[in-house]
């Protein structure tokens, strides 16, 4: 097939190789124009188009998915199919140009967590599976016929870093069947059960701050769900501090005490939270380099009946 990819993000990146790697022919290569980053604001370019310039493929980085100078240079490539990785929201004259339609790859078992964020809210959420779907694309965000899914568990202790990694690592393999299934002659599209929809949209910067007086297993599901992009945070002396690790903890501690008080025992930094214990074990504070919790105690020197707020 000749194929135009489109993506941003590292987790494009493996689909891309893997498609890069495979029979198919990629035409081109969409991704995001280049953005000002870090303290000097020099010009970035995506992980995708970083990628695509090492395999010297052509790329396009549309200001505007609605011009008619990018529709017209896509019409003029033909493509059999366009693959959507992690890419914004195509208008339909676009996803509707190629034979095969335009696939996209999302980071759940579809119908569930639709939206900008779905592993982020998998691992709030608590969930014990997640997933990869492909699915033909349609106006709606992420409600199109799925083509296939991918299951997978997800540990009790693993973060969004971890999770995030493993989908994309997946997603290569997964958008070559995904491909040779579209391909096959009894190919027919399931659509999705609109009863099991679920939301995944963009985090707020609210959306992590933690609240203590939540249970201690949603805290640590908030902590490992925000870990370490962009990270779940608190506040201790007025100061900024955000946490990348947790662990459940079995210790007891007084139930008169306020959610987010501190009980240090110089090796382990332990927090109440509305019904129990949590461990803060990965912490970065304002202005400060990345410590542990026995770091932190030895630091800081929390008092008695201080707390996180």
């Amino acid at each position: 097939m000749k194929i135009v990819f489109m993506g941003t993000p590292e987790f494009a990146c493996a689909p891309l190789t893997a498609l890069q790697n495979s029979q198919h022919r990629i035409a081109a290569v969409v991704t995001g124009p280049d953005k000002p980053a870090g303290r000097g604001k020099n010009l970035r370019a995506t992980a995708v188009k970083e990628q695509a310039e090492q395999f010297g493929l052509p790329v396009l980085m549309p200001e505007s998915l609605k011009s008619e100078e990018f529709y017209q240079e896509l019409k003029k490539i033909a493509p059999d199919l366009i693959v959507i990785v992690a890419f914004r929201i195509l208008p339909e004259r676009i996803f509707g140009l190629p034979k095969f339609g335009s696939l996209n790859i999302h980071g759940s078992l579809l119908p569930k967590y639709r939206g900008a964020a779905p592993i982020q809210w998998a691992l709030i959420n608590g969930e014990k599976e997640t997933g990869l779907s492909s699915f033909l694309l349609k106006s709606e965000v992420d409600t199109g016929d799925i083509i296939l899914q991918q299951k997978t568990k997800i540990d009790d202790n693993e973060n969004f870093d971890s999770l995030y990694n493993r989908l994309s690592q997946m997603a290569g393999q997964f958008l070559l069947d995904s491909i040779k299934k579209i391909e096959s002659k009894d190919f027919k599209p399931a659509r999705q059960d609109e009863s099991l929809s679920t939301p995944a949209p963009k985090l707020k910067s609210s959306d992590a701050l933690i609240d203590f007086e939540k249970s201690a297993v949603k805290v640590h599901n908030l902590i490992r769900g925000l870990a370490t992009r962009p990270g779940a945070f608190t506040f201790f002396r007025s100061k900024k501090v955000k946490v990348y690790a947790s662990k459940l903890s079995d210790k007891t501690f007084d139930i008169s005490a306020q959610p987010g008080s501190i009980l240090s025992d110089k090796s382990e930094l332990l927090v109440q939270c509305g019904e129990s214990l949590l461990e803060l074990t990965r912490l970065l504070p304002e202005g400060k380099k990345e410590m542990d919790g026995r770091s932190f105690i030895n630091g800081y020197r929390p008092e008695s009946g201080e707390s996180f707020d």
